[in-house]
């Protein structure tokens, strides 16, 4: 009986081996048949390597009283004290809404914007015109939100900016917008809406081509006119698209634009109330505090609670639309 038990592992013990050669035997031929794929992959594999596994390690001074002098093998382990910091705050609850609320208006109207933006310009006939209206909404993708901050101080400027200009044409008096914080959030939706909508629509416009021209052409011998393809052609066919992107957006909705709200907002206190998220704030007690080990915990919860909220919205997405799912 021993004897049959002992063959038995063994058996088993060879057939894993076997298995586990098999999986690494195809792996390297899969390398060498495809190398130069591999290759041209190779320069952003280290990156992500480098950037962002590597970093991983840092976790730990979240859990510190981290000195730079001491370094990380140095620094005492506090526990959970570092949290204690930004919950300790009695605004924390204004500026987590702060967050999550401008994050939700971003991902809604700029996805919004986008499928629209694809939809226009995949409807427009003329080539040369495609492609001048194509690089003149990407091109705010490339400008640094200084530079849009600059730009943005002069328009909404109480003397002499152009928004109240515009509207002393109407008889209307000048309006106090960089002490008004109830404009902002419709400010900055705008916005990002205006430097980022034409950069995403790229993909949109990739789904839109990968069409099959046939459907459309059945379609427009059915009768239908160009509104009621995109009703009932475009728009289902982008739907697995638009839940995929909005998934992946979903998991930084507890992150905020720092370089956007800092460089825009900067330090008035004034605006606050409705533009403080988490990142500014944050980024302010490191710079007052100098203290690593509490800016490296809100990070790490950020990064927690947008795992969760990722997983959760791709279990949704797998229940409703399972081809819409990541995973």
């Amino acid at each position: 009986m021993s004897n049959t038990i002992i063959s038995t592992k063994t058996t088993m013990k060879a057939s894993e081996a076997k298995k586990q050669r098999g999986v690494i035997g195809a792996f390297i031929h899969e390398l060498k048949v495809n190398k130069f794929m591999y290759f041209l992959a190779l320069p952003g594999i280290i990156w992500f390597l480098v950037f962002a596994y590597l970093p991983m390690g840092g976790i730990v001074v979240a859990f510190q009283d981290f000195k730079a002098v001491k370094g990380i093998t140095g620094s005492k382990f506090v526990g959970l004290k570092n949290f204690q910091f930004f919950f300790n705050s009695s605004d924390w609850i204004k500026i987590v809404s702060n967050t999550v609320f401008l994050n939700v208006l971003f991902i809604t109207f700029g996805t919004i914007a986008a499928v629209a933006i694809a939809i226009m310009v995949t409807e427009i006939g003329g080539k040369a015109f495609k492609k001048i209206s194509q690089s003149v909404m990407i091109f705010p993708h490339f400008l640094s939100w200084t530079v849009v901050a600059m730009f943005m101080t002069a328009f909404v400027a109480t003397d002499g900016g152009f928004l109240n200009q515009f509207i002393g044409m109407f008889g209307i008096g000048p309006i106090q917008y960089l002490s008004s914080p109830h404009y902002w959030p419709a400010i900055l939706v705008m916005l990002k809406i205006w430097h980022g909508a034409g950069f995403g629509s790229i993909v949109y416009m990739a789904t839109i081509s990968g069409i099959n021209p046939e459907i459309y052409e059945s379609a427009a011998m059915d009768g239908a006119s160009r509104l009621q393809k995109i009703r009932y052609i475009t728009l289902p066919l982008l739907k697995p698209t638009v839940i995929l992107l909005t998934i992946l957006a979903v998991g930084g909705i507890f992150n905020g634009d720092f370089g956007m709200i800092y460089a825009i907002i900067g330090r008035n206190p004034l605006l606050y109330p409705s533009t403080d998220v988490i990142d500014t704030y944050v980024f302010r007690a490191l710079m007052d505090l100098g203290d690593m080990g509490m800016s490296a915990a809100v990070g790490f919860l950020q990064s927690i609670i947008g795992f969760i909220l990722v997983i959760t919205v791709n279990y949704v997405a797998k229940k409703t639309s399972p081809d819409s799912a990541i995973f």
